[in-house]
């Protein structure tokens, strides 16, 4: 998504004009227009097509310039502005609650963030070569592993050295950045320290949220600095591939670079029907198997590609659709997580110069560990970095952000493991601890 001037000699009526996604930038500027003049008017519908209509137009316009300002660009451009400006302009009232609604009705209701990240899994997922699948699979723990014990001492001893206790930097600052996001991380952390402590969870709520949506933030931006670092320094960058290939490997043992590569003729409907189905699947087996759908999307679709049931003409049509998400719907996707996910009259409440030290000095250590140790264990260290620093991100919300100002998609499947199974590990560790604490 990309704003360029483009001149086409096709005869008179034609002249130099600015595109937009290879469409006249005019037209996207008006059908935003219209939409936010419905908006003023409260003539938003407040069901899944004003939502698609809010973030659309929103996301056409300020990905591309986010990707187009000149320092904004290098630190996490488009997925920057994207999630940002809205949650401002939430804070200031620029939206009224006709539009807020249809945008609660699209991403919350009709859970269209899950839907693209599922897209994202199955679809990277059935374009890998399965033995490349299967060695990134096992290899992203150890960098994942020493990333956040490093992570969890760095944020503890600079919190500690602005005067924070203890017992402050880990359960209010530390463990909410590397918790999950705030469904699966904020909520449940909130839940158990009421528990433990007395009070109502939604006092803890606005005292995790802060830290999260900060760390968050600095992930973003290291996201964008490590793709800066990866194209000046190509020999550190896999470009979403994590594990270096073995010498003499075959072509097809590379993941795909051409990551917009469809078919000849696609089924559209297959492909969603497959990516739903994951879906649908790992909610059935949820109750049995306790683990979250969107992990056993994961794990599904690994045993697919591992056992090769799936047929190529399948493969491709999910692909398919994974190609337009990725191409086309990351940018208002991150309108509505900026909308609703990003509540900022929380992180500017408790702003200070060491709260926000501390939480960039846990998502930087945790970046630079995953660097480092993934280069030793033959990875490319830029995007092991990436899939560990998305351990501190705001769950699947920071997931999509992370790999959108890093331009690395594909990685997702990884992604949603450093995010969930590392968030459960620590929400789990942080309410044992807290208990103990007060016993």
């Amino acid at each position: 998504m990309s704003t360029t001037t483009e001149s086409k000699e096709a005869g008179p009526a034609t002249s130099s004009r600015f595109m937009l996604g290879g469409v006249p930038l005019i037209v996207p500027v008006l059908m935003a227009g219209i939409v936010i003049t419905a908006g003023v008017f409260e003539a938003i519908p407040s069901n899944m097509i004003g939502g698609l209509a809010i973030i659309t137009a929103f996301g056409m316009l300020l990905g591309p310039l986010g990707n187009w300002l000149p320092v904004i660009s290098k630190i996490g451009g488009g997925a920057l502005i994207c999630l940002l400006v809205p949650s401002l302009l939430v804070y200031f009232g620029a939206f009224n609650s006709t539009v807020l609604e249809a945008a609660t009705a699209l991403m919350k209701e009709a859970n269209f963030l899950y839907f693209v990240i599922c897209t994202l899994v199955v679809g990277s997922i059935l374009g890998m070569h399965r033995s490349t699948m299967l060695r990134a699979l096992v290899r992203i723990f150890p960098p994942l592993l020493a990333g956040t014990v490093a992570a969890v001492a760095a944020g503890i001893g600079v919190a500690m050295l602005f005067g924070y206790s203890f017992e402050r930097a880990l359960f209010y600052i530390v463990v909410p950045i590397i918790g999950g996001g705030i469904g699966e991380g904020v909520i449940p952390l909130s839940a158990a320290y009421a528990n433990a402590l007395g009070g109502d969870p939604k006092d803890f709520i606005a005292q995790l949220i802060p830290a999260a949506v900060i760390g968050n933030i600095v992930a973003i931006i290291l996201a964008g600095l490590l793709r800066r670092l990866g194209e000046r320094k190509s020999e550190l960058d896999g470009g979403g591939l994590l594990v270096k290939p073995k010498r003499g490997a075959q072509a097809e043992e590379v993941h795909d670079t051409d990551h917009d590569a469809v078919p000849a003729n696609p089924n559209y409907a297959m492909g969603i029907l497959l990516i739903c189905g994951m879906y649908v699947l790992g909610s059935l087996a949820e109750p049995v198997l306790h683990l979250p759908a969107p992990i056993l999307v994961i794990v599904f679709s690994v045993i697919l590609k591992v056992a090769g049931i799936v047929p190529a003409s399948v493969e491709g049509s999910a692909r398919a659709v994974y190609v337009i998400i990725s191409k086309h719907l990351i940018y208002p996707t991150m309108i509505g997580l900026g909308m609703l996910y990003v509540p900022m009259a929380d992180v500017i409440s408790v702003l200070s110069i060491g709260y926000i030290i501390t939480c960039t000095a846990v998502v930087v250590t945790m970046a630079v560990v995953g660097f480092y140790i993934g280069k030793a264990l033959g990875m490319y260290p830029v995007d092991a970095s990436l899939v560990t620093v998305c351990h501190s991100g705001l769950g699947g919300t920071g997931d999509v952000a992370i790999l959108s100002a890093s331009n690395r998609m594909n990685l997702m499947p990884f992604a949603q493991i450093s995010t969930r199974i590392g968030g459960v590990t620590t929400v789990i560790s942080a309410a044992s601890l807290i208990h103990l604490t007060t016993s």
